[in-house]
């Protein structure tokens, strides 16, 4: 059988807010922009008794045989949702592990997306939140691959035609533990982003907001703290800021030839990290 081709779009939080705790998770606001940065899946349906998920590319090794792909897989067929259909999930991965750019989450729900637009499932919304919910707390998000804001209320706003930004991506050679970051979360904040609108996602409205988790990453890895001063101090960004949990940091960018400077300017500097020039999409 043919395979089909699926891009699996990098998210950046441009600003991430900490509400509450809730039992176990955190109740977070968060302005999140999809760039051009993506992982490629290949999915086939195949004659075989159990499904086969591979991973190949550059952030390929580490993965766990228990990953968010094999989770939807599992959850899938205890649901009895692909009625004994197995495929072969091919991914080749370009998105850094433990960067806070949620690749491993936006796969699952790229191969769900598909799923459903294949008509492979039949499922109710309400059935989608709640798979999405038990791979992972973001996976919810990579159903719209588009510029969106994620409220205090769990709702979804998405905005289309917004100005294109470019952004730099650099993360070092060490990734940022997820658990750990929010398990130091002390202080909350009051909602800001109960009324979303298209403003949110300009420059001089993202520069007035920030990452809480900035300040606990940080104080825990002080080399992200240096690397995002040298950014802001030396490569004249309109904005710099860590995504997610880290420990990617992103420098937001007008103008195209400006962003590819910075890099070559950053890679002089920081020979052995990783990097990469995006635009919002």
């Amino acid at each position: 059988m043919n395979s089909n081709l699926v891009r699996s779009y990098a998210k950046i939080n441009a600003a991430l807010n900490i509400l509450e705790k809730k039992t176990l998770l955190h109740k977070i606001e968060s302005i999140i922009f999809f760039v051009s940065l993506y992982d490629s899946i290949s999915i086939k349906r195949i004659k075989s008794i159990k499904h086969q998920v591979q991973f190949s590319g550059k952030f390929s090794k580490n993965i766990k045989k228990d990953n968010t792909v094999s989770k939807l897989l599992r959850i899938l067929d205890e649901r009895k949702l692909i009625k004994n259909k197995k495929f072969q999930i091919k991914i080749i991965k370009r998105i850094p592990n433990k960067a806070g750019l949620g690749g491993g989450s936006m796969n699952a729900a790229n191969v769900l997306k598909y799923f459903i637009k294949k008509k492979i499932i039949k499922i109710s919304k309400k059935e989608i939140y709640k798979i999405c919910k038990l791979i992972g707390s973001d996976v919810i998000i990579g159903l719209n691959s588009t510029n969106l804001i994620l409220t205090s209320k769990n709702k979804i706003r998405s905005f289309k035609n917004c100005k294109i930004i470019h952004t730099l991506i650099v993360k070092p050679n060490f990734g940022c533990s997820t658990k750990y970051i929010y398990s130091k979360v002390k202080k909350f904040t009051k909602a800001k982003f109960n009324k979303p609108n298209k403003k949110m996602f300009n420059l001089d409205y993202l520069k007035t907001t920030s990452n809480q988790l900035e300040k606990i990453a940080f104080l825990k890895y002080p080399k992200l703290k240096s690397i995002k001063q040298y950014l802001e101090n030396s490569l004249n960004p309109e904005l710099v800021r860590m995504t997610g949990s880290g420990s990617a940091i992103v420098a937001y960018f007008q103008s195209k030839e400006r962003c590819e400077n910075a890099k070559k300017e950053f890679n002089k500097r920081y020979k052995n990290y990783w990097s990469m020039t995006s635009k919002t999409i």
